[in-house]
């Protein structure tokens, strides 16, 4: 195991995308140990801009926290961001998120995830950051069938524009990262759901639809296979990343990719009866073919994160449908 430094609670914070799902759980789990983070993001309405007004709301009685509103895509937002803040480490969550609407909205993602990236590296540059982390996600792994999927994969061959900018975002993150010194470090997400989730994924729209006594629709009939992670799993993952950036390898390069996913598929029938147990209602199912874009099934090999920072993600997806399942009565006022 690597040796891990102790959370170093006087480095300011930048966390862009700091109003969407992971980025809010982030922020305030920072905001609880008292470090002081500036959130960064644009609320486009991708989907329902009240509920990541509603985590700006929480996020706000945090003395130490601080909102910008802005637009990665936009140099100057960007350069005048680091200006102000500062930030000893960056957390860039800012992306346009989706497989299937990347399908329909291809240069949304452009601008987003390869544009707005690039204007992070280049202040990162800049401002001589002290660590790059970056979001990445399981797509990249496209429709492989070798399970567990590990970091040493080769992943040339993504499935959705989404899954291409994600890897396009580790093949620039390694160039800053080599020719200007930026210790980075990027982060392959595994389907994250939980409390204040974005309502696109799968879990949310069926909780959704469960409620209405509407149809869901279950693709590939249900034969699919997710690595679904707790999102208080990843931020914990993320705490322990963030004051540790990568050490030199052999090529004196301070880069690395790391999995983060519950290193335990669950099959999406089961999924959906742990929901409908959680929310005590049976869903109306409809079957469908897979979707474009879609892959059968995401498995994520763990064994660098728990090497390097001695980390496994541990919440049951009882146990973290269940959490969802009270804060969204909650939320949306169920009895």
């Amino acid at each position: 195991m690597k040796n891990c430094k102790p959370f170093d609670k006087t480095k300011k914070i930048l966390v862009t995308g700091g109003a969407g799902f992971i980025g809010f759980h982030l922020s305030k789990f920072l905001l609880e140990i008292g470090v002081e983070v500036f959130g960064f993001d644009n609320l486009n309405d991708y989907y329902d801009v009240r509920l990541k007004k509603d985590r700006l709301s929480i996020l706000n009685n945090y003395d130490r926290y601080h909102f910008i509103k802005g637009d990665l895509a936009d140099e100057v937002a960007v350069k005048q961001l680091f200006d102000e803040v500062q930030p000893h480490i960056v957390v860039n969550l800012g992306a346009q998120a989706g497989v299937r609407y990347s399908i329909s909205h291809p240069r949304t993602y452009i601008d987003s995830n390869i544009i707005g990236f690039f204007n992070i590296l280049e202040a990162c540059r800049t401002y001589k950051i002290e660590h790059l982390v970056f979001a990445s996600s399981s797509s990249v792994y496209g429709n492989q069938k070798k399970t567990p999927f590990s970091t040493t994969d080769n992943v040339d061959h993504p499935i959705s524009l989404y899954a291409a900018t994600k890897k396009s975002n580790e093949l620039m993150g390694y160039t800053y990262s080599h020719l200007y010194g930026i210790p980075a470090t990027g982060l392959r997400f595994f389907t994250v759901y939980g409390p204040f989730g974005r309502p696109d994924m799968a879990y949310f729209k069926f909780a959704n639809l469960i409620r209405d006594e509407k149809p869901i629709k279950v693709y590939n009939h249900g034969d699919m296979l997710r690595d679904f992670t707790y999102v208080d799993d990843i931020v914990e993952g993320v705490g322990r990343i963030l004051c540790n950036p990568p050490e030199k390898n052999k090529y004196g390069d301070q880069y690395k990719v790391y999995n983060i996913g519950n290193n335990s598929p669950v099959n999406l029938m089961d999924f959906i009866n742990a929901l409908e147990d959680a929310l005590g209602k049976k869903a109306k199912k409809e079957f469908f073919p897979m979707q474009p874009g879609d892959v059968y099934q995401t498995y994520a090999d763990i064994s660098e994160l728990k090497n390097d920072f001695d980390f496994v993600p541990h919440t049951s997806i009882k146990e973290g449908l269940s959490r969802f399942a009270v804060w969204y009565r909650a939320y949306y006022q169920i009895n």
